[in-house]
């Protein structure tokens, strides 16, 4: 689990250390007492709900209306094996007034999800379940849902607003499932997997909107056969122009800063069929970019053990610095999706391997916007089969720039500023692309004298080409 330091000690931090601590920013504005109002002369039943648990084999059935708490609820699962919190009719809400958790679930599976690895005493802590109530955060350092070595956990129609972090998976669990859920602005992370060793777990048909330091976030930990579908995640970076972004993202994976560690490692991720947008051009000045840096999806790997085998289809994304940003990874897939509106590329990708990017369409939409694919430092990837239309970059709307063993397969690029651009790059195929329409005074090809082995079969390009002596392949 995270520990976080006091505010004072901010000035002596590492900036993108303190873009991930909670009290560094201040940007959500749920406003709790002026939603409920009397919420100050309701008594504080933090007790008496914790005492229903005890009382009621773990299991609380809360009733409708609002529940002052300022202490959070601990269901020990090992005395309890059949804990768990839901509405019992109508809506029912948790104010947390205190720091932690406003729910705890606490197991202890220590094993994997093979059952050959369950205590028998394990089997009896599956399965716990919240569902049907709202979580409101009423102070700095509140969470809604803390799960912690758990199995089998399900958190189904919960609402959780103006927390820190919405739901916090620590340590350990197992076969997550995160369901029909609002996780609206909160202070920090929605969804956090924080240093978590969690394999099978799914996030669907939620909303995940305006939480300030990213929607779903893993950080460091083992994670496995983590499956991210139908969702809309939303806006979930800073909401201004001066606190940037770099390590935010509306779904991110991260385990950058844990080099030379195997043990933290993450594999096997599936984000499909969700709408991932903002924030980047809808700020108050036209010139500034909201929350500079962000990206829609950011993976961050590291050299000794990258992100790998992940698939990203068929989502729909936009308004961000950067719609994607790819960093030490290999075998990932970018597939059937849609993607417009970045400030300023689409599509970043360093130091990785086997990326695969197909069937997909880029485009600024009503924005004017330089919108290019960037790949630096790799090596062996696919681009085919892809529509790029008025990326305004004058660098190029593909660019390839030390990289190796390309396939460029199929690409159609339209009312281009620039085409595509090969620089200190080798053994590339570029086959059956059309480029039309580039700026007169730019080519729809364009390989520089570091460049060698590039082999051109079957393309047209309307445009003029600017290929240095001895790039192309004998």
């Amino acid at each position: 689990m995270a520990t976080f330091p006091s505010p004072r000690i901010f000035r002596f931090l590492p900036l993108t250390l303190a873009l991930w601590l909670p009290h560094a920013w201040s940007h959500a504005e749920q406003d709790i007492p002026s939603q409920i109002p009397g919420l100050a002369e309701l008594p504080d039943v933090s007790g008496d709900l914790q005492a229903r648990i005890e009382a009621n084999g773990g299991f609380l059935n809360l009733e409708p209306g609002v529940h002052r708490i300022t202490k959070g609820l601990t269901i020990d699962l090992t005395k309890f094996p059949n804990g768990g919190v839901r509405a019992a009719g109508g809506k029912a809400t948790l104010v947390m007034e205190g720091a932690g958790p406003a729910i705890r679930l606490a197991g202890s599976h220590e094993g994997s999800a093979d059952p050959k690895s369950f205590n028998p005493a394990t089997w009896n802590e599956a399965s716990p379940v919240v569902a049907d109530i709202t979580i409101l955060g009423h102070h700095p350092e509140a969470d809604g849902i803390e799960l912690f070595q758990c199995v089998q956990p399900i958190i189904n129609k919960v609402s959780i607003r103006g927390c820190r972090h919405g739901i916090h998976l620590a340590t350990r669990n197992r076969n997550v499932l995160i369901s029909e859920c609002q996780i609206f602005e909160n202070e920090g992370i929605g969804i956090f997997y924080d240093d978590v060793n969690l394999h099978q777990s799914n996030i669907t048909h939620c909303h995940i909107s305006y939480n300030r330091q990213g929607g779903v976030a893993v950080r460091d930990g083992n994670v496995r056969n983590l499956q991210i579908t139908g969702c809309d995640i939303e806006a979930n970076m800073p909401g201004d122009p001066d606190t940037p972004a770099d390590h935010i993202a509306n779904v991110l994976l991260d385990v950058s800063t844990s080099d030379g560690d195997k043990s933290k490692s993450i594999a096997e991720v599936s984000i499909t069929g969700c709408t991932i947008q903002h924030s980047a051009n809808y700020g108050a000045d036209a010139e500034k970019t909201v929350a500079p840096g962000g990206a829609n999806i950011r993976f961050l790997g590291k050299e000794v053990y990258p992100i790998d085998s992940v698939a990203i289809t068929g989502n729909v994304m936009s308004d961000t610095t950067t719609n994607v940003h790819l960093q030490y990874c290999t075998d990932i897939t970018l597939s059937g999706n849609t993607f417009f509106a970045p400030k300023p590329d689409q599509l970043i990708v360093t130091h990785s391997k086997r990326i695969t990017v197909t069937g997909n369409t880029f485009n600024p939409r009503e924005f004017e916007r330089p919108g290019a694919l960037r790949f630096v430092d790799s090596s062996d990837c696919v681009v085919s089969a892809c529509s790029i239309f008025d990326a305004k970059s004058r660098e190029g709307a593909v660019i390839l720039e030390n990289c190796d063993g390309f396939i460029l397969n199929g690409l159609n690029l339209t009312d281009c500023s620039r085409g595509i651009v090969l620089k200190n790059s080798s053994d590339t195929l570029i086959t059956n692309c059309r480029v039309a329409r580039t700026d007169s005074d730019a080519p729809d090809l364009e390989i520089d004298q570091g460049s060698k082995a590039i082999q051109l079969e079957g393309n047209r390009f309307n445009g003029t080409q600017t290929i240095a002596e001895g790039s192309l392949a004998k």
